[in-house]
């Protein structure tokens, strides 16, 4: 018998199988039986905490064994299947009722707006974002009680801006994603003015507000908050889908203060290897191929990360001029200039991650985004207990108490009614 705590092992040769046993109750019970090439012991490294579960071998095994260290060089853990965590819990609660996802119940009609409860806008629905795509609202519901982030975009804007793919794409990877660092969609509506869609809610509010507040970040948050998006970053480059269009505007912090993407309207699926003519992104943001129309990939997701770093420190990003004309000569002549205050390991990771040439990008070369994790300016960071969210956010000092929506700026309410728009592009959203 081999307690789950001392090695991660992979299973290579066996007649039989290899038993997991747990007791429960006072009895030891079986919760799972494995064969070639699973794993176990992997949650005891990642979370370094002693497992209560026994694997026994039914018949003759061979197993490999790695240590911590090793383990962590070489498990891309994120995608792991942590079986003997979930198998227990379900065998210790059997009675227990399976969390029920929001998607299942929430219904356009039950959704009701939270409304101010002071100042100026007192007694009107809470706005927690307003665009040229339309408007964010809070809303909750009556019986479950919980927050939504409601984006609600007229159905003629979409069709006058030409995005009806867009929207349909942004909805269609959304409902997709299941990752920690992205927010999550619910559910998606719609009627005759309007696109309802039924976001998680963060009640942090966005790195953007506290940017504002605060005037540039400490290196131990800065360092949280890119590390957050370099998550984001590997799920979804794993997916083929580039991002184009980090700011600090478009990151939010939830409870307990991780960062998390929002807004995927310039997101597009790209195959690795290929490119892509559009011209998109916020200029600030912008890197040199896109401005230069020499078509651009997955690397300009990476130019964008340096800018957000240099951002998060300095408080503006490099790059910035009143009109926007003006900032892409900025951005194509490649001149950074460092503040006196800045780290130089702030500014080794920053100057390689906006290499003008895409191909010496950081995050774009042989060993992808494992160069970017691997950099000296993120040696403080644990990528693992990042990963399952066992990492203490030096940013939830930033995030206020007080009413659900304190951490957001306010805006008026608008009581205007979009048109209506009948011709159908959304039959299957």
């Amino acid at each position: 018998m081999v307690p789950l705590a001392l090695w991660c092992c992979r299973l290579w040769a066996l007649s039989e199988q290899v038993k997991v046993t747990k007791k429960l109750n006072g009895q030891e019970k079986q919760i799972r039986k494995m064969g070639k090439g699973e794993h176990f012991g992997e949650l005891a490294l990642i979370r370094e905490i002693l497992r209560t579960a026994t694997c026994t071998a039914v018949g003759p095994v061979t197993c490999f064994s790695i240590d911590k260290e090793v383990f962590e060089e070489t498990i891309p853990i994120e995608h792991l299947e942590l079986h003997d965590d979930i198998s227990s819990k379900v065998l210790e609660e059997p009675d227990a009722p399976e969390k029920t996802s929001p998607s299942s119940y929430l219904r356009l009609k039950d959704l009701i707006p939270v409304l101010y409860q002071e100042g100026r806008y007192q007694g009107e629905p809470v706005t927690l974002g307003v665009g040229g795509f339309g408007r964010v609202e809070l809303v909750t519901t009556l019986h479950h009680g919980k927050y939504f982030a409601m984006k609600r975009v007229s159905k003629k804007h979409i069709v006058a801006k030409r995005q009806e793919e867009h929207v349909l794409f942004e909805k269609r990877i959304l409902k997709a994603i299941k990752s920690d660092f992205i927010v999550r969609l619910h559910s998606a509506f719609k009627d005759t003015r309007y696109i309802y869609m039924i976001m998680e809610f963060c009640v942090g509010g966005e790195i953007w507000t506290k940017l504002k507040e605060v005037g540039r970040f400490d290196e131990p948050i800065a360092v949280f908050c890119a590390a957050c998006v370099v998550e984001a970053y590997a799920y979804l480059h794993k997916k083929g889908i580039m991002y184009r269009d980090l700011k600090p505007e478009n990151l939010m912090l939830d409870a307990k203060g991780y960062v998390k993407l929002v807004d995927f309207g310039f997101a597009k699926e790209l195959v690795h290897g290929n490119k892509t003519y559009s011209f998109c992104g916020t200029p600030e943001y912008m890197a040199p191929e896109i401005i230069q129309n020499q078509g651009h990939d997955f690397a300009a997701d990476f130019w964008s990360l340096g800018i957000l770093v240099y951002e998060l420190l300095v408080g503006s990003p490099p790059f910035s001029s009143s009109e926007p004309a003006k900032i892409y000569p900025k951005i194509l002549d490649g001149v950074l200039k460092f503040p006196p205050y800045m780290g130089e390991g702030a500014k080794s990771l920053i100057s390689k991650l906006c290499r003008p040439r895409p191909g010496q990008r950081l995050g774009n070369t042989k060993n992808g985004i494992k160069d970017v994790r691997h950099h000296r300016w993120f040696s403080s960071m644990n990528w693992h207990k990042l990963r399952v969210g066992q990492v203490e956010a030096p940013t939830i000092r930033l995030i206020r108490k007080g009413p659900c929506y304190i951490n957001f700026d306010r805006f008026p309410f608008d009581q205007a009614l979009a048109d209506e728009e009948f011709s159908g592009w959304d039959k299957n959203l």
